[in-house]
């Protein structure tokens, strides 16, 4: 069993042609070979890495995590005495990874990474997913290792980043009681004692992923007599100090195993990333773009869980004579599971390409670098389509792993209400990813920006310039159709020059971006291999009708028609 080899569409992804590119840059032409024995020697070399890396991370998936799901989501973490202690089945799931040397994969060779781009650990992510979505959390809160390369000093990343790789755990330390979406409602108190040398916090934190981890990264107010993100800093807080207290677990409806902390700041000393005033306006943005990605991977991971248990159950379910997926009902719903799963796949990427690409071009920048204005205008290109991707992507991606999970338990009948399947534990998982790391209603604000100042269109045009057999023509041509409805619609609520009116047809209009850009995702998809010719051609179809209906909601709506929404 293996969750990287028995699903041919991961390594489809990692093997796009623009990963030739990413790695070069990231390798720096492949520099790291005189130093560690381990490093690429070049392009194929380095693609086999991967491929044996995630080999590694899907056997683990497959003969470890997904068998220890139910258990933990069972038994669950504890805490005793204000320290958490992860169910049994957890901490074997992160000693087998950290065995493996899979923690910090991302990380410079330096700091006892493997440096990997970020594509190849977003696969990762996504096969963790499927096999336990909660503990996924726990995994993917390693991106906070990333944060402090980014951004933290030269002393502190010699400090800090090498305790990844030996299986230190992190935490982003955010939300606060009266502060959720709202970060610079953040009042947790930071104040600079000049003694030690060291930031002090106080206060409490709530709704903290991980909270009672090794390295936390902490969002508090540094600023006197402020009240806004202006007076908000960024701050590392090493578990080692013991000042900080465990309050409780949350008990949870779903992702159970990962531990949703309440903790209590006392006296607790820190060192402070970057600048003072730049904590949430700088760095927990690229934090939480960095999270949205995760959340991309985690709800495909969930999507491809529901798929297949719906698929097992469907084949072996008998009813009226023949198994259920022999009745229309039943295959379509499977059908446009498989579709729906397809398309934001190749969304999600899609994205992690995108980031990929401005990444290690800023990365190069800041080594202080020339680069060649091909270079410049990409990382300004793709920091851009980054931006507005990110926030589509963990919209769409963590709608449809709802749809696909509600659509799988639907698929069991009465027996997917039972516990007596894996279904139950994974529907109950996909309910957090429309929430967590800002709600869908937060990406759409987001996501806007793609629509009011061109950005997606301007991508679509590009998609719609690349060479296409003549055969799938007639999927370019609903694709165009597409776009100039989304135009015309896009128009129609910008000319009234109303916030609130943009704001009201926000999600339809991202929607139908999504729709088009996922449609023609699917389309180059299918250019690289015919096996996804018929998600392409049913993603478009449907995505034309749902289009259409938005278009002609959009069309006959005035601005006076809001209030007929207004209480």
């Amino acid at each position: 069993m293996n969750h990287y080899t028995d699903n041919k569409d991961l390594k489809f992804h990692l093997t796009h042609p623009l990963m030739k590119r990413i790695v070069e840059l990231k390798e720096r032409n492949y520099i790291d070979a005189e130093t560690y024995d381990y490093a690429a020697l070049d392009f194929e070399d380095a693609m086999d890495s991967y491929d044996k890396i995630m080999d590694i991370v899907g056997e683990i998936c497959a003969e470890i995590i997904g068998p220890n799901a139910e258990g933990v989501d069972h038994d669950g973490p504890t805490v005793e005495n204000g320290r958490v202690t992860y169910a049994k089945g957890t901490q074997e799931n992160y000693d087998a990874l950290v065995q493996a040397g899979l923690v910090g994969m991302t990380l410079p060779r330096k700091y006892k990474g493997l440096n990997f781009p970020l594509t190849p650990y977003v696969l990762a992510g996504e096969m963790i997913s499927r096999a336990d979505a909660g503990f996924a959390n726990i995994w993917g809160l390693q991106d906070c290792a990333e944060t402090i390369h980014e951004f933290a000093s030269e002393e502190q990343k010699a400090m800090f980043l090498p305790r990844f790789n030996e299986g230190a755990t992190a935490a982003m330390d955010l939300t606060e009681p009266d502060a959720g979406s709202d970060l610079q409602a953040v009042n947790l108190k930071a104040t600079y004692d000049e003694k030690s040398g060291k930031w002090i916090l106080n206060g409490v934190k709530r709704f903290i992923t991980n909270g009672d981890a090794e390295i936390s990264l902490v969002l508090a107010r540094s600023e006197e007599n402020t009240t806004d993100a202006r007076g908000l800093s960024l701050f590392i807080y090493d578990k080692a100090d013991d000042a900080v207290t465990v309050r409780r677990i949350e008990n949870k409806l779903g992702i159970k195993g990962s531990p949703t902390c309440e903790l209590v700041f006392k006296n607790a000393p820190s060192v402070l990333v970057g600048d003072r005033k730049l904590g949430l306006i700088k760095y927990v943005m690229s934090l939480m773009n960095g999270a949205r990605l995760g959340v991309g991977a985690q709800s495909v991971g969930i999507s491809e869980a529901a798929y297949r248990e719906a698929l097992k159950y469907a084949a072996e379910r008998a009813q009226f004579g023949k198994t259920i997926d022999q009745f229309p009902a039943v295959y379509e719903m499977l059908t446009n599971m498989r579709v729906k799963l397809h398309a934001e796949r190749s969304l999600l990427y899609e994205t992690s390409r995108y980031v990929d690409m401005y990444k290690v071009l800023q990365e190069l920048q800041d080594e202080g670098r020339k680069l060649e204005t091909e270079d410049r205008n990409d990382m300004k290109k793709y920091r851009k389509m980054a931006d507005i991707f990110t926030p589509l992507l963990k919209l769409i991606s963590s709608e449809y792993s709802n749809q696909i999970a509600y659509d799988s338990l639907q698929i069991h009948g009465g027996t997917g209400f039972m516990k007596d399947f894996p279904i139950e534990r994974i529907y109950r998982d996909a309910r957090i990813t429309t929430i967590y790391e800002g709600t869908s209603q937060l990406q759409v604000v987001a996501a806007i920006r793609g629509v009011t100042a061109g950005g997606y269109l301007e991508r679509i045009r590009e998609f719609d310039a690349m060479p296409l057999s003549a055969e799938y023509e007639f999927m370019r041509r609903h694709l165009q159709v597409m776009t100039a409805e989304y135009e015309a619609a896009t128009a129609t609520v910008v000319e009234f020059k109303n916030p609130e009116y943009i704001d009201f047809h926000a999600r339809r209009l991202v929607e139908m971006a999504g729709n088009i850009i996922m449609g023609y995702l699917l389309l180059q998809d299918t250019m690289r291999s015919e096996e996804y010719r018929i998600s392409a051609e049913i993603f478009i179809k449907k995505g034309a009708a749902e289009n259409n209906e938005r278009a002609f909601y959009i069309k006959n709506f005035s601005l006076k028609d809001m209030d007929l929404y207004k209480a």
